[in-house]
């Protein structure tokens, strides 16, 4: 049975690869781009970009997630991402992701033309978070977390990691539809990086097919994160290659959406990797 995305506004439908999400960073301190698209004009010109270059999401996000980040207040992050939505809405054909886990940006973002929350607290860092996605209607994407980024990478444990975390996620979304999101509008994604070991998170990659069986969009963020550069052997390396490894074996299983920095490179690799038999 097909799976669509439900927003305030459209109707997102998956087809045989992978829809792209671009990652545009609006902060100073972000683990890969933080800096390079801080000033507004610099965030809409990345944005316009990245539609061209085949985006089907751009995700905007004015707080880092980074491992031991500083977090920054609802103003602070307003300040960054609001001006960005603003000169965007209207302007893109494809829809706008917030990404917070704060009820009152999220909600501004939204009022300004945003119709996704990307909430990297799966919607529990904020009780009001979703109330603003219900009142609203918008979709959201509920993501996986041990800890917080300011704890998250200092011993993730597991005895399981698929499992638990396919077990988080199946509550998550249980109880989201219980306080009134609409099934249609729920994304869910393991969270590589978050909470997890490099070895952890080549579990999750290597099992991703099974979180298929939730029956929702699934969603992976792997970009340029750390365990490829330690799979590579080098901290310098350049992960672009290997961030469109990950995502062709992604495409392979089935999965729906990749949130990427290098969105001209993944969706070239993902049209040639569909084109010469790769998910034959």
């Amino acid at each position: 049975m097909p799976i669509n995305w439900e927003t305030n506004k459209r109707s997102i439908s998956f087809g045989s690869i992978p829809k792209v999400m671009g990652i545009l960073n609006v902060t100073p301190d972000s683990f890969s781009d933080g800096g390079n698209f801080y000033s507004t004009q610099l965030a809409v010109d990345r944005a316009l970009l990245m539609e061209d270059n085949g985006a089907d999401i751009i995700d905007i996000g004015g707080e880092s997630t980074r491992p031991y980040a500083e977090s920054v207040s609802a103003t602070t992050e307003l300040q960054r991402v609001l001006p960005v939505i603003e000169q965007l809405a209207g302007r893109l054909s494809i829809p706008i992701s917030v990404d917070t886990s704060k009820a009152s940006v999220a909600n501004a973002a939204i009022q300004c033309g945003a119709e996704i929350i990307n909430d990297v607290t799966g919607l529990s860092g904020d009780p009001e978070m979703i109330r603003v996605a219900t009142q609203t209607q918008v979709a959201v994407c509920a993501m996986h977390m041990q800890g917080t980024p300011q704890t998250m990478q200092d011993n993730p444990t597991y005895e399981d990691v698929v499992s638990e975390i396919y077990d988080y996620l199946t509550q998550r979304l249980q109880q989201l539809c219980d306080a009134g999101v609409a099934r249609s509008k729920i994304c869910l994604d393991p969270g590589i990086g978050f909470g997890k070991s490099h070895e952890h998170n080549l579990e999750l990659l290597r099992s991703a097919s099974k979180f298929l069986e939730l029956g929702q969009p699934i969603l992976i963020g792997h970009s340029r994160k750390g365990f490829i550069a330690k799979l590579l052997g080098s901290k310098s390396a350049d992960r672009t290659a290997g961030t469109l490894g990950v995502s062709l074996a992604m495409a392979k299983c089935g999965i729906h959406i990749l949130r990427v920095h290098d969105v001209a490179q993944t969706r070239d690799a993902l049209v040639l990797f569909e084109a010469s038999g790769g998910l034959a």
